[in-house]
């Protein structure tokens, strides 16, 4: 990546992001641990002092030796201030662990989880604006640097008592000599502050590439299949290679100019040092000066020399920190300014609050479901849907049907709030959903899309997703699934592991475990996204059979009410026979509605649809002969 590509890049961020400064975010770290951090700040400055203070005693000790003592110190009294000075230091470094890890780990808690809050907070169908591995790294480098930062303020206050003090000392030892000698330090904080665009740039670029790696390599992992179906593994890794070259490149610019910076830092006191040298002499020929005045200088130059190289490098992760800030906000694009730094509690010590799942009231009862006008359109195109109308009654099935691109998926995602609808109008019993990404979740509703996602984890663990259900609700739920034969045949049955993103299960097992996990639920609203796409007819007349009848079927010659209310994608026959109503988009418009048999004799549409038989049906009908 070139200087100019990265630095357009970091002005068309900054063009598009409002994000909080860095010492805001900073400062309410520090507010909402204050007690932590003040601790931390105490046990700095206090270790300061004892650090310093052996330079002083040492000074005394190297003017016993020359016969140049001016105070009344022994040898024994020195040894007794170094033990207590060492106790002292100790003690205070003792404070700054208990303190430090506390600090880092709360904060960091806190910053994590307004981050992925408000992601979950997200339209469900949006995608995130940065790939999952940059995304990833959001919640690692990028928090990281914020705590850090605020416990080196208290390292940097340490270091200036630590500077004060010692030029008081050395100014009342020799005043010409001190001003001489500080002046190289003065020449490098210059330079720091001028480096300091240099460091941001060449930081995010580094950042932007790592993450760009991470990415991949996510991508990679989850797609090893498709590579090895295409033989496409040497184009892969010749890719991955590229990738990994320009981070490497980015990566070693960052390194290297910080490593030049921290050189020139750190050469200051070898000036200084070169000019005590110098000085040093005619005044020790003069009785002005002592070796143990000399011995005082330099190890206060050493100090000096931290102090200098320190604040270098807190000017640079400043800008460093400013870059992360605009990464994380960039992230939670959407959620209230100051969202990141939002307080509230975070369980540390084991004792987790109790998670608990909504019970069924009786206003979650759904007796019908009505959408007026509602329209959504990708952001820069006029692809979606456009005034779309309906009406659920409860135990109905609903099935929405309709060409490739039709619009189908999205009106499902626009009613549920995964997609932000542009207008539009959803009612529950006649009242008006304004949250429905919220609304639209168990009790109430249960949502299976297009591409289940499965965990690496027990299929237990994938229905239940940390809901407490007796193992009654989880057969109902598997016999509903048309899952109990594949029970049988599964190692472990419940416990069996299905691996990452249920590649160990079949196409088939993958959706009606994903089915499952809805009944278990017990919604009042059943919404799938084309749900026996991988299922056989059999299977599939079986699983709605079940859904729609299984909650009594008929009684008396009267047909028992159906517990669920289900909106479905379909195209499939066996879906289209048992729908109470037929919805069929073309083109992000409703084209027709109504019963089967009306649309066949009425709709062009849906006679195209009904009569064009998918790949997999033709299949079937064959096998079948």
């Amino acid at each position: 990546m070139s200087e100019s590509t990265a630095e357009q890049d970091t002005a068309a961020q900054k063009s598009k992001i409002k994000h909080l400064p860095a010492w805001y975010v900073i400062l309410k770290m520090v507010q909402y641990r204050p007690k932590l951090w003040l601790i931390n700040l105490s046990a700095m400055l206090l270790l300061t002092i004892f650090w310093q203070l052996p330079g002083i005693v040492m000074r005394e000790f190297f003017n016993i030796l020359t016969g140049n003592e001016q105070a009344g110190l022994n040898i024994w009294t020195i040894a007794a201030l170094f033990l207590a000075f060492e106790i002292g230091r100790d003690l205070s470094l003792v404070g700054l662990i208990r303190s430090n890890v506390p600090f880092f780990v709360h904060t960091m808690t806190l910053l994590r989880k307004n981050l992925l809050k408000y992601i979950l907070k997200r339209p469900g169908a949006k995608a995130l604006p940065d790939s999952p591995g940059e995304a990833t790294s959001r919640f690692g480098g990028d928090v990281f640097e914020i705590p850090l930062f605020a416990l080196w303020l208290n390292d940097i206050q340490g270091s200036m008592l630590f500077g004060i003090i010692a030029i008081v000392i050395m100014l009342s030892i020799n005043p010409t000599i001190t001003l001489i000698a500080i002046v190289p330090f003065i020449f490098v904080g210059f330079i720091a502050a001028a480096a300091t665009n240099k460091i941001e740039m060449y930081r995010r670029a580094s950042r932007r590439a790592a993450g760009i790696v991470v990415g991949f390599i996510g991508e990679f992992f989850g797609a090893a299949q498709a590579v090895k179906v295409a033989t496409a593994e040497e184009g892969v890794i010749r890719h991955f290679r590229m990738l990994n070259d320009d981070r490497r490149k980015v990566a070693l610019r960052d390194r290297l100019f910080n490593e030049v910076l921290n050189s020139i830092f750190r050469n200051g006191v070898n000036l200084g040092t070169g000019v005590i040298l110098v000085l040093a002499g005619q005044a020790m020929q003069a009785g002005t000066f002592t070796v143990g005045d000399f011995w005082l200088f330099v190890f206060f130059l050493d100090g000096i020399s931290e102090l200098t190289t320190f604040t270098g490098l807190l000017v640079a992760r400043y800008k460093q920190i400013g870059v992360s800030v605009e990464r994380m906000t960039r992230l939670m694009e959407g959620a209230p300014e100051k969202a990141l730094v939002e307080f509230s509690p975070v369980y540390m010590d084991g004792n987790f609050p109790k998670v608990t799942y909504p019970e069924k009231t009786p206003s979650d009862h759904l007796e019908t479901l009505d959408v007026e006008h509602m329209s959504y359109h990708y952001p820069g195109t006029d692809h979606g849907i456009e005034d779309i109308g309906m009406r659920l009654k409860r135990g109905t099935l609903t099935v929405v049907t309709g060409r490739v691109g039709s619009g189908k998926t999205t009106l499902l995602r626009a009613l549920l709030g995964l997609l932000p609808r542009d207008r539009g109008e959803v009612c529950w019993n006649g009242a008006r959903v304004d949250d429905p990404g919220n609304f639209f979740t168990p009790p109430r509703c249960a949502y299976t899309a297009q591409v289940p996602r499965l965990f690496s984890n027990s299929l237990r663990d994938n229905l239940l997703m940390g809901l407490d259900k007796p193992d009654s609700s989880i057969e109902r739920a598997i016999r509903l699934a048309v899952m109990e034969k594949d029970m049988t045949e599964l190692e472990k049955g419940l416990e069996t592991m299905v691996g990452p993103k249920g590649v160990k299960l079949s196409g088939g097992q993958i959706q009606r475990t994903a089915a499952a996990r809805m009944f278990v639920r017990e919604p009042e609203l059943l919404v799938f996204d084309d749900l026996s796409s991988a299922l056989d007819v059999e299977t599939e007349r079986a699983l709605w059979e079940r859904v729609l009848d299984g909650e009594g079927g008929w009684q008396d010659g009267n047909r028992v009410p159906r517990q669920f209310t289900c909106l479905v994608v379909s195209h499939r026959k066996a879906a289209l026979h048992r729908a109470d109503h037929i919805i069929v988009l073309k083109d992000g418009r409703i084209e027709a509605e109504g019963a089967l048999n009306e649309l066949l004799a009425s709709c062009e549409e849906m006679q195209r649809l009904y009569h064009g038989e998918t790949a997999g049906e033709k299949e079937e009908r064959a096998l079948a002969q």
